[in-house]
């Protein structure tokens, strides 16, 4: 114990000179200011004694006074706004004492244990994390109610915020799959950071810096007229400045605060905590494949899994069974979770999956037709046979934009429907036809490379109307129309509609805290993504990378694939321009489940930190297809739409997963050869000659 207690006052201690630092950088900051009015009451004294009198003494009064009142306006300009503006606070769901009387009694009881102060309140965030947040800021909540002896104390508000302890925030993953025990190891080494935090002078630092943080966001937004730009720029320069010198001392004071409190937590469940460490990766794990996997599908379809962090358990579960290396971390099950901490973990679920489905993904916060909840029961038959279908449907919207007939020559009346045969015929590579070469990055780097003299044409090919993208005519003439130009072009299809080339997709980057855990190219291909997912670059590279994504593909794919690439990109223009239509809530309203916890945060720049990663030509090809044999083997061979823990949507033949689509849409997509994927279709009975339901 007494090395312990020599750990936590080191730490301590160099948290507090760290504090005391950016404390210095502020009295600093506020002497410059301080510094012309101090001369110019020199030289204003030595005028009235009669010790600097003169023509010049005067001059100088004059302009040292003028200058010191400037300063001065400036100074309190830039205090006003670090005082004023409004710190970042993490969007959380709020959890009532009444709502977890039992988590609030561990926690309390934990923080007794380790002699800190217990944290003001509990709040759950949809993430695999917890920490600490100060909510101290008056715009973080309505202040105290003072009684009238209060009135005569003018230093008691100040006091009370700062002997204020933070909120403890807690990942809702880690409630609903470690166990009781688990949690109050992961949680002490954070609930002991309220003994730091509780130090006068860490807070006063720390609410300095978050003043500037929150200066500069505040400034950062584009003033009404010439002079306000003016004025925020000024305010938004000196506040950077004062950031650069705190930047070192505030990294240095966190990591004194953080090793102080893992120093004093290791007198707490020190042994459960190594084996909780384990289980908090693994919960990270899950929640990622969760939330890519399955919610994102869910989402672009208009529909939010209101029992996330069930899911999570049933996804970990499902791991422990397939992973011999997890299989130790099943038996965990019998013992008492967390989330029976809580009076109503099914209300409390439905709140943070809500809340996960706004951030991730941008929803509105009240549901609706176009956004309702939906249940891990309905999840096949609400979003995977939706999307298959939708897919299905944008495919052949395409084909016919292409020019494509719906039936071949001299077939039964009746098969003029969608069809898979549709598809397969119009994708087949006859012998005349090539793959769209790689492109030569030699050839690219040099323009005036000459051409291979032995690279000479096949006299005997002969053309097809729709091996070159925007050649496709229109059955009955002998032109195309501008309509299937604009769809087959592979360049033109990014720039035909100028409302969907420069759009801006809010989903087109991931945050690094929930990358996938694999890799597009790696995803299974009876996984197809739902409708809306079209992100393509709109930067200059985009065209390009494009090109290069859809090099070795045949040149009907390539078409095929600019086209639903357009498609995608004009209807997600379309969506995101109703969505822009609609008025936002005023801030501080809060509706639905969730309106506990998002009162404290400006809900306006929805999605905060998107999940939905880029996908390219020849992925949106593949799931497209993939979407269409399901469809087909739903309608023909009895097949049912299923949902995986792991890998999300999927094809259930006779109640097993059919894993093995992927290769066999590939072989297609990339060389044009139907042979694998009619063997495939021919083995599970599936009829591609017949028209499928589409939506």
């Amino acid at each position: 114990m007494t090395g312990i207690g020599g750990g936590v006052e080191l730490g301590a201690q160099a948290a507090r000179s760290r504090a005391l630092a950016v404390l210095r950088v502020r009295s600093r900051a506020l002497a410059v200011a301080l510094l012309p009015a101090a001369v110019a009451v020199i030289l204003l004294a030595g005028g009235s004694t009669g010790h600097l009198v003169g023509g010049g003494w005067d001059a100088a009064r004059w302009a040292v006074s003028v200058l010191a009142l400037l300063v001065l306006a400036a100074t309190a300009a830039v205090a006003l706004v670090v005082a004023r503006a409004r710190p970042a606070v993490t969007p959380t769901v709020a959890v009532a004492e009444e709502s977890a009387p039992d988590l609030y009694r561990m926690v309390r009881d934990l923080a007794d244990r380790l002699d800190v102060p217990a944290p003001s309140a509990i709040a759950l965030t949809p993430d695999c994390d917890s920490w600490l947040e100060d909510r101290t800021h008056p715009a973080h909540g309505p202040p105290p109610a003072r009684d009238q002896d209060d009135l005569s104390d003018p230093v008691g508000p100040a006091r009370r915020r700062s002997a204020a302890a933070p909120v403890l925030v807690i990942g809702s993953p880690f409630l609903w799959w470690m166990r009781v025990g688990e949690l109050r190891a992961v949680l002490a080494p954070v609930v002991a950071g309220t003994g730091p935090a509780a130090h006068p002078d860490i807070a006063a630092a720390r609410r300095f810096i978050r003043g500037l943080d929150a200066a500069v966001a505040a400034t950062s937004t584009d003033g009404r007229g010439p002079l306000a730009r003016a004025a925020r720029g000024g305010i938004g320069r000196v506040s950077r400045l004062l950031l650069r010198g705190c930047r070192v001392h505030a990294a240095e004071m966190e990591r004194g605060v953080a090793a102080a409190a893992a120093e004093r937590a290791q007198a707490v469940d020190y042994g459960l905590r190594i084996v909780a460490q384990e289980q908090v990766g693994l919960a990270y794990a899950g929640w990622d494949r969760l939330l890519t996997r399955v919610a994102l599908p869910a989402w672009r379809m208009g529909r939010w899994p209101s029992r996330l962090d069930v899911g999570v358990v049933a996804a970990l579960t499902e791991l422990s069974r397939r992973d011999r290396l997890a299989e130790g971390f099943a038996s965990r099950l019998g013992e008492r979770p967390a989330c029976d901490l809580l009076e109503e973990p099914g209300l409390m679920d439905e709140a943070v999956s809500l809340l996960a489905a706004r951030l991730f993904h941008g929803g509105p916060a009240e549901t609706g037709p176009d956004w309702a909840p939906v249940g891990w029961e309905e999840y096949p038959e609400e979003v995977v046979d939706r999307a298959w279908r939708t897919d299905a449907a944008r495919l052949h919207r395409v084909l016919d934009t292409l020019g494509v007939r719906r039936a071949a020559e001299g077939a039964a009346p009746g098969t003029d429907g969608p069809t898979l045969s549709r598809v397969l015929d119009h994708l087949t590579t006859t012998p005349a036809e090539a793959p769209v070469p790689a492109r030569d990055p030699a050839a690219d780097a040099d323009p005036d490379a000459t051409p291979d003299p032995d690279a000479t044409p096949d006299p005997d090919a002969t053309p097809d109307p729709d091996a070159t993208p925007g050649t496709d005519a229109t059955p009955g003439t002998g032109t195309a129309t501008p309509d299937d130009q604009a769809t087959s072009d592979p360049q033109a299809a990014t720039t035909s509609d100028p409302q969907a080339a420069t759009a801006p997709d809010p989903q087109a980057a991931t945050t690094p805290d929930l990358q996938p855990l694999t890799t597009p190219d790696n995803q299974p291909a009876d996984a197809p993504a739902a409708p809306g997912s079209a992100d393509h670059s709109d930067d200059g590279n985009g065209t390009e990378d494009d090109d290069d994504d859809l090099a070795g593909t045949t040149p009907r794919g390539a078409a095929l694939a600019a086209g639903l690439s357009a498609q995608l990109a004009r209807e997600e223009a379309r969506t995101q321009a109703l969505a822009s239509g609609t008025a936002p809530p005023p801030p501080g309203t809060t509706t639905g489940p969730a309106a506990t916890g998002t009162a404290l945060w400006d809900d306006r720049a929805l999605p905060l930190l998107p999940l939905q990663p880029p996908r390219t030509g020849r992925e949106i090809l593949t799931a497209h297809i993939t979407a269409m044999v399901c469809c087909a083997a739903m309608d023909t061979a009895g097949a049912t739409p299923g949902l995986d823990w792991l890998d999300g949507p999927t094809l259930l033949v006779d109640g097993a997963r059919r894993a093995d689509l992927a290769l066999h849409v590939r072989s297609l997509v990339e060389t044009g050869d139907p042979a694998p994927l009619r063997a495939w279709l021919s083995d599970l009975g599936v009829r591609p000659e017949k028209p499928v339901r589409l939506v």
